[in-house]
């Protein structure tokens, strides 16, 4: 058996200066290298603000060191990721000379530390002292170290006129970011899913998209006591994949209240997709809730089959309506149609295939983990199922795919 590591005696002794951060940015531990490196002990900083311990030098006019560092703990604690800064001049006050400060360069890299609920908990600060090496290229006489003084001032200028680049380019980002949220949130409005507090439904983006995907959701509201839930999936990512998704999740809308069923639902939404550019191979599936009767009846286009969760935990796949998906056929042939009773308190779950799907192992694999995790966690509100099914199965912080969840409490 391995020895139990004592990493509190290993974060102590490590060689390169580390400093551990709350999200308010108040220090909560230091290393030994770290107190080296600036001149202080744990009892001068744990406990203290980043900023309040190292403010900026007032003497110095340029001094921008506690902005560059402020902007990279905020990308850290927004992305969740580690974020790696440009060397800084960033001067530090002497501990015995109050008033008086030190000139400093570092190279500092700042990496997120996650919670058990996947929420960064902690920020490491660690940095590299590189003034001793600025000071000895500013300083040795020769040609050589004339051109060498030259060669990094100018790459100084270049990192710094990077990092601006790189603070416009964010902010560009999140500009672009924030159209397709609107974008996204307008295109999936159901206003009848208000109507059903026993229906919840998730969305989640491919990771690294911007925050749009294919993808669709919908509830639609009929007469007698009907309601028609669907799922959707339109090949690709980003902007012009939701634009597709836009338009077919419209139609299959209007088509789900103007035909007798979800068969010919989505016969019309084949039809329509003809002539929609990317919206071949889009697959879905859409089923009809009659709660008088207590039956769901439902057809799909190549899509994954929905789960019919019992009170109990028993799952039941939806399979027996399955079709290739929309324009996969040359010409026009009529869709199967299934229905299945269900009992007061089942659970209806839909969902697209970024839920279960994952490139290194086979679909199957997916959908048993599904049923599994809903067989476990069936008697909890739709709500809560539904948050607890992403995090089963890995996809709470986003997937490869992406993801759409529908869950409804019968």
């Amino acid at each position: 058996m391995k020895p139990e590591l004592d990493y509190r005696a290993v974060f102590a002794a490590t060689p390169s200066p580390y400093l551990v951060l709350g999200t308010d940015l108040v220090v909560v531990d230091v290393n030994d290298a770290y107190c080296r490196a600036t001149n202080r002990t744990p009892e001068q900083l744990v406990g203290q603000h980043l900023f309040v311990a190292f403010p900026d030098n007032p003497a110095d006019s340029m001094a921008d060191g506690v902005r560059n560092l402020g902007a990279s703990l905020a990308r850290v604690l927004k992305s969740g990721r580690a974020d790696t800064m440009p060397v800084q001049r960033y001067d530090i006050p002497v501990v015995h000379r109050p008033g008086d400060f030190e000139e400093r360069w570092w190279s500092p890299i700042n990496t997120p530390v996650h919670g058990s609920d996947g929420e960064v908990a902690y920020i490491i600060h660690r940095v590299e002292d590189v003034t001793d090496f600025v000071r000895t290229r500013r300083f040795h006489g020769g040609p050589l170290a004339q051109r060498a003084q030259s060669m990094e001032a100018e790459l100084y200028v270049r990192a710094r006129e990077l990092q601006r680049l790189n603070d416009e380019l964010r902010a560009a980002h999140a500009r672009e970011r924030q159209v397709a949220v609107t974008l996204q949130e307008a295109m999936l409005h159901s206003p009848d899913l208000a109507r059903h507090e026993d229906v919840a439904v998730r969305y989640l983006p491919a990771v690294g998209s911007l925050n749009v995907c294919g993808d669709w959701y919908d509830a639609v509201d009929l007469a007698d006591g009907r309601f028609a839930v669907a799922v959707g999936d339109v090949v690709g990512h980003g902007l012009e994949a939701a634009t597709v998704m836009g338009m077919l999740r419209s139609a299959l809308s209007a088509a789900s209240r103007a035909v007798s069923g979800p068969a010919q639902a989505l016969e019309v939404l084949g039809l329509y997709a003809r002539s929609v550019e990317g919206a071949l191979a889009t697959t879905a599936v859409t089923a009809l809730i009659d709660t008088r009767s207590k039956l769901i009846v439902y057809s799909s286009a190549g899509h994954p089959p929905p789960v019919l969760v019992s009170a109990g935990g028993t799952c039941r796949l939806l399979d027996q309506a399955t079709d290739p998906p929309l324009g996969a056929r040359p010409e026009h042939v009529p869709r199967p149609q299934a229905g299945t009773a269900y009992r007061t308190g089942d659970t209806l779950v839909l969902y697209t295939d970024g839920l279960i799907e994952r490139r290194d192992e086979d679909i199957d694999a997916g959908l048993g983990q599904l049923t599994a995790a809903l067989a476990d966690l069936s008697r909890l509100s739709p709500q809560r199922l539904a948050d607890a099914v992403l995090a089963r199965l890995g996809v709470s912080g986003g997937a490869r795919d992406d993801v759409a969840l529908v869950v409804v409490r019968l």
